[in-house]
């Protein structure tokens, strides 16, 4: 039986990275004893000096980067502790001090790719069958570090994508000083970590039901100076597992007047110090019927990949949280977009090969996965993984999933689930959906088509995928050919 086509239509939109959007980052030239050395040699210059070395900077950099005066005065106030005694410093002059400590970073040196899409919260001003959308996307830079950058973007009535061009300016969030940490949570994850013995035992019982990262601090502090002789290596050990711990769950806020492409989420934890990959953005309805986005991400530390979680309602504030249990490991979880029969549920890989799900009362807590789909076809016979999270149809849950095949070429495919019992296949396609043309193949890593994400909308999937690990293009598929392409017989795991 011939299978019925599935017509794949790549727009003309393709979003390129842009060496020329920079964020100012913190400079450390070394140890504090070099940052010392360097400050000594600002506070020797004399004060006719200054002033004209600051406008000079100034008028250099103040069109790429807003309210410059006061990053300045920020670093300044980071690096201040260093300086040597003497009298009060001149604003222009702790400016000019602020000015050695910054570099601008450009995030998307390297490239713009791998995206997720959902919708905006915001569908107001549109017209009939048009849709506001938010794409996600991992810039890569200087050092390969990767950080998670957003575009906003609208569907328009006649299918074409127009993704609003971003501004120039490129802003972090502030980080909020005091998160609450709910204490029974935190000692579950310590448990997950086997950070439940007795000194972790005397540091909880100093902490209320709800404490913030300082409290912690504190309570860590204290136990630091309980014995004369200090702590134990092992009490040690167990110090700074719990202050990761603390540190790796932390709330960020932009402001409200700040542009969607403005917002960048970069790394700030020991987990993510090589970055934020390949974040898989779902709209979560939660059994209230209130929206929330989450995003499941890989944080890189130089060594060891592990999956995290962020947590957002609105794009401004978001919530950065460890997943933990023995199925929490590797790339690739992406949750689904509700709950199934009283439980979250996700995607993931749990072996380099093979999709698997897994199932949880609690979204923060993954310990038993099942193998779902293994390679079957010779276009992903090295591995299998999904590209993002499923989304609801009337004929199940539509998964796009990613396959390697001969000259590690990555290709785009999909499957479909039950929506009441998602561990049964009910189909997936002989071929794949998007394969790298000859347009596609040249790139910072060659013959790679790869999503986090997709939407569908008015019978059409929206699929925004990274070209060659580069850039980002835009493909339209009609739902009904995926679907009708489809073959149960071909659904076996076996």
């Amino acid at each position: 039986m011939t299978t019925p086509a599935v017509h794949v239509t790549r727009t003309s939109t393709i979003l390129q990275p842009n060496q020329s959007r920079v964020l100012l980052r913190p400079f450390n030239p070394g140890d504090d004893q070099r940052t010392s050395q360097i400050i000594g040699r600002i506070m020797a210059l004399r004060e006719e000096e200054i002033a004209p070395l600051v406008q000079g900077i100034c008028q250099g950099f103040r069109h790429r980067h807003q309210d410059i005066h006061r990053v300045f005065l920020e670093r300044y106030d980071q690096v201040c502790d260093l300086l040597p005694p003497g009298p009060e410093v001149s604003e222009t002059r702790r400016l000019l001090i602020g000015s050695y400590f910054l570099a601008e970073y450009s995030l998307e040196s390297a490239a713009l790719f791998n995206p997720s899409i959902v919708r905006h919260p915001d569908q107001s001003g549109l017209p009939d069958g048009a849709l506001r959308f938010v794409l996600s996307l991992r810039a890569t830079g200087e050092g390969h570090v990767s950080s998670i950058t957003f575009r906003t973007g609208i569907v328009h009535p006649d299918k074409r994508i127009e993704v609003q061009t971003p501004t120039g300016f490129l802003t972090e969030p502030r980080q909020i000083s005091n998160p609450a940490y709910d204490k029974p949570l935190f000692e579950r994850k310590l448990a997950e970590l086997n950070l439940n013995g007795e000194f972790t035992r005397r540091i909880m019982n100093k902490l209320a039901p709800s404490f913030t990262l300082e409290e912690l601090r504190a309570a860590l502090k204290a136990e630091q100076f309980r014995l004369p002789d200090g702590m134990t290596q092992k009490d040690q050990a167990a110090a700074q597992g719990v202050w990761m711990l603390g540190r790796s769950n932390y709330e960020v806020q932009f402001e409200a007047d700040q542009e969607m492409s403005e917002r960048i989420l970069f790394p700030a934890t020991p987990s993510q110090r090589n970055g934020i990959e390949d974040a898989r953005f779902v709209c979560f309805e939660n059994e209230d019927g209130h929206l929330d986005y989450y995003a499941t991400f890989t944080a890189y530390d130089g060594k060891i990949v592990v999956p995290e979680l962020v947590e957002t309602s609105d794009f401004l504030h978001f919530r950065f949280i460890t997943l933990n249990g023995p199925a929490a490991i590797n790339k690739g979880m992406a949750l689904f977009p509700r709950k199934i029969d009283g439980r979250y549920a996700m995607l993931s890989r749990q072996d380099n090969e093979n999709i698997s799900i897994m199932f949880s009362e609690n979204v923060h807590f993954w310990n038993e996965s099942t193998v779902l789909l293994k390679p079957v076809f010779p276009w992903e016979l090295v591995q299998l993984g999904n590209c993002g999270s499923p989304v609801e149809t009337e004929a199940g849950w539509l998964v796009l999933s990613h396959g390697v095949g001969p000259m590690r070429e990555y290709c785009i495919g999909a499957f479909l689930l039950d929506l009441n019992d998602p561990t049964k296949v009910l189909g997936r396609l002989r071929e794949p959906l998007l394969k790298p043309n000859a347009d596609e193949r040249e790139g910072y890593v060659p013959n790679v088509v790869y999503t986090c994400g997709f939407l569908i909308h008015e019978g059409t999937l929206i699929i925004p995928y990274g070209l060659a690990d580069h850039a980002t293009g835009f493909a339209t598929v009609p739902l009904s050919e995926v679907l009708a392409a489809m073959e149960p017989e071909l659904s076996v795991t076996a």
